[in-house]
């Protein structure tokens, strides 16, 4: 009993330190900002994939070997049908007219004006011909001899009631009044002399005219034709008996009506961008003609070739199941989707959380790797449609850059989970997730460092002959068909076109290496040899000013370089980091004794120790401002800032403890926090390393006699120094690594201060 109750105990405690832990964790607003990041990509990853729709996974070419079955009964668009139904739609459209109504006004003054003519002649000879001929006052030709005589009578009765009618100004003005009236209806008509204008397309029986009031009406062209207006029933010739004074002269008026010009008749004209808009209306308005499609009819039979017209009508019958899902469908999938991407997500993280500590332990780095994956499935997603069917490109640059600005172990794991989340949001194939997984591991094994450009054009060309190996590989695996799938150009398409788009990868990530680098605050071996170079103005004015620092930076670059690579880090940006760690120094130089003049006296022999101290440390900030006014990278910058770490100015605080030992009467404590480095401490391997050298090529200058047994001592003790000091603590340098580091240096110090034979001086005679 009591052992069983002493292990509940024991659980109990551990549980409660346990939630006492997670409860301070969620506590930690920075532990907070970063799952709020987390659930932000999520949702818009959700958005991205489209969660609550069912992937389309047809694409063009594909060749499906069981064929696709309706799930649902839909109906598609005829296009054909469609087109043809709008076509005669639009031609049934009539001719659009405008109506013109000046015209029709200047009638009754053109009357008035050749009535009074006919009122000042004498007789009919003294009319113009064309006056004879506008009132018939003219023989008809072919009148035969007999019926001349008749016929001139007749013209003299006509003149005669044409004088009558017009004899007074008041008649006259009665006359062109009811005239004027009488012309009205054909405002609201129109009218057509003969057949419909030459600028018409086509005859047509009816056209539209639209009126000065913006009203619009179908009329037949025949009964505005002037022959059809001035019959007996037509809009003018069955108006005559309304109008008395206008009765007498109605064969004549009718005769001087038909007798103007077609221009002075011209009421309505047609407009061809009227007519075509309707048209184009009525178009619009006539509804598709649709196929109906039932439930279980074979859309695509097996082998076939999916053609832009199957393609399209499995595309109809997706939209109409998506139409047809419910609330309660579309939670499921939704729900589905999210247990996914937790899944895959949470494998990410923990791997994270494990292996990459400088990763998930800022916000801003960790916002910006879920960015590119959130970008990088959405960009993805978007163009793995036809005609693009591009998606690789996104891909595959986002595996590149993870292993150009992390390692490849990230990258590899990355490109697993983002292949499996593209794969099931597009709906395709476990082929397709083989080739994505292919072509990411082929680029993500070739890219241990970037040491230019080239390299990485090299990477997609790779990545490219992957693709359109696995692509054929997997085509030929896939095969059902009873013909040879080698003879198929889609076969051998889909291929070409991966290896293209891989190889543009490669060709974009070269080019946005400059705003990666940005981004991730990296830099590669391409920035590395750029900044390596001597001639840099930092470096020359290093050289001008502080000679002797830079002699030291040159040392600590030679072993740090060394030191790195046996442990396997990255050993140039050491050695350039090493170029630029005491840059700082330049500013103040004759307070570093490495720039002293021998023999002469140190400026510190008239400081009190923390001055000196301020000086000291003053290197580290002063480097630093140099460095940004000098656009360094941040890698670099973090050399110039954390190659000291928190460590203790060792020879100023004894000093100062010195002093206040043999001052007691001024009784103020010497605080141990004033003579240490701002830090931070290293937070990367390549940084301890640096750390190390800096500290060892120092010291290694004031042995006298530099023996190996001297040299390996000396880098022992301040390598134990630092790591009891904790320098380590934050740089991921393992105990087994720091060994290694220690008997580099050893080596290297010992090879630059190695003995020389002493040559017998020569005698002179």
């Amino acid at each position: 009993m009591f052992l069983f109750g002493n292990k509940r105990a024991r659980t109990q405690k551990s549980a409660e330190l346990r939630s006492v832990s997670w409860l301070h964790s969620f506590s930690n607003r920075y532990v907070v900002a970063k799952l709020v990041a987390c659930f932000v990509a999520l949702l818009v990853l959700m958005v991205a994939v489209k969660a609550w729709e069912t992937p389309f996974p047809y694409r063009l070419g594909q060749r499906p070997a069981v064929g696709v079955i309706a799930q649902t009964d839909f109906r598609k668009v005829n296009p054909s049908a469609t087109r043809r139904a709008k076509e005669e739609a639009a031609d049934a459209v009539p001719y659009v007219f405008v109506s013109d109504s000046a015209p029709l006004r200047e009638l009754p003054s053109q009357l008035r004006a050749q009535l009074r003519q006919l009122a000042e002649a004498p007789s009919v000879e003294a009319t113009t011909p064309e006056l004879r001929s506008a009132f018939q006052l003219v023989i008809p030709e072919g009148t035969a001899e007999a019926d001349i005589p008749a016929q001139q009578e007749l013209l003299v009765e006509r003149f005669g009631r044409l004088k009558n009618a017009v004899a007074t100004a008041e008649s006259l003005n009665i006359l062109i009044s009811e005239f004027a009236e009488f012309l009205l209806p054909l405002e609201d008509s129109g009218l057509l002399v003969g057949s419909l204008p030459d600028d018409v397309p086509a005859p047509s029986d009816r056209i539209t005219i639209i009126f000065p009031n913006h009203t619009r009406r179908d009329v037949e062209v025949a009964a505005i034709e002037l022959r059809a207006v001035l019959a007996t029933d037509g809009s003018l010739g069955s108006r005559w008996s309304h109008f008395p004074a206008l009765v007498p002269l109605r064969e004549m008026l009718s005769n001087w009506i038909r007798s103007r010009p077609p221009a002075a008749l011209q009421f309505i004209r047609y407009d061809p961008d009227l007519t075509r808009e309707a048209k184009r209306k009525r178009q619009e308005e006539t509804l598709d003609v649709f196929d109906p499609y039932i439930k279980g009819r074979e859309l695509v039979l097996p082998g076939d070739v999916i053609d832009e017209e199957k393609l399209s009508l499995l595309q109809t019958e997706n939209a109409a199941l998506e139409a047809q899902a419910t609330v309660s469908d579309r939670g499921i999938r939704i729900a589905t989707v999210i247990a996914l991407l937790l899944v895959v997500g949470g494998l990410n993280g923990y791997y994270l959380a494990k292996n990459e500590p400088v990763l998930v332990g800022s916000l801003g780095r960790l916002s910006v790797y879920l960015a590119l994956i959130v970008g990088t499935i959405a960009a993805s997603r978007l163009l793995s449609f036809d005609p693009w069917r591009m998606q690789v490109v996104p891909l595959l640059a986002a595996v590149m850059i993870l292993a150009i600005a992390y390692n490849q172990v990230l990258a590899i794991i990355t490109a697993f989970s983002l292949g499996l989340i593209l794969t099931l949001s597009t709906g395709a194939g476990v082929d397709q997730f083989v080739i994505f997984t292919s072509v990411c591991a082929v680029s993500v094994i070739l890219l241990p460092s970037v040491n230019s450009r080239s390299t990485l054009i090299i990477v997609g060309l790779w990545a490219g002959i992957t693709y359109l190996l696995v692509s054929t590989g997997m085509g030929v695996l896939s095969n059902h068909l009873a013909t040879n799938p080698w003879m198929e150009s889609e076969f051998w398409w889909d291929g070409l076109r991966g290896f293209a788009w891989c190889l543009v990868a490669g060709f974009l990530v070269a080019g946005s290496l400059p705003f990666i680098e940005s981004m991730f605050g990296i830099v590669t071996n391409i920035s590395l040899l750029e900044l390596s170079d001597v001639s840099h103005p930092l470096l020359q004015e290093l050289v001008r000013r502080a000679p002797g620092t830079y002699n030291h930076s040159i040392s600590v670059a030679t072993i740090g370089e060394t030191a790195a690579e046996s442990i396997g880090a990255n050993g140039r940006l050491v050695r350039v980091g090493a170029y630029f760690h005491d840059v700082g120094k330049m500013l103040k130089p004759q307070y570093f004794i490495e720039n002293m003049m021998l023999g002469a006296e140190s400026r510190h022999d008239h400081l009190a120790p923390a001055m000196s101290t301020l000086i000291i440390i003053g290197h580290v900030k002063d480097g630093v401002d140099l460095a940004r006014q000098h656009n360094l990278p941040k890698s670099l910058i973090d050399f110039i800032e954390q190659h000291h770490g928190t460590t203790l100015v060792e020879y100023f605080y004894r000093a100062a403890t010195k002093q206040a030992g043999e001052h007691p009467e001024n009784k103020t404590e010497v605080e141990e926090s004033s003579f240490r480095y701002p830090g931070p401490k290293p937070q990367s391997r390549e940084l301890g390393v640096m750390m190390l050298s800096d500290a060892v090529e120092s010291a290694s200058r004031t042995l006298s006699e530099p023996t190996p047994a001297r040299i390996e001592s000396l880098v022992h003790d301040i390598t134990m120094k630092r790591l009891l000091d904790g320098q380590f603590e934050e740089c991921g340098l393992t105990l087994s690594e720091i060994n290694r580091i220690e008997e580099s240096l050893v080596k290297s110090l010992t090879a630059i201060y190695h003995g020389r034979i002493k040559y017998p001086e020569q005698k002179t005679a």
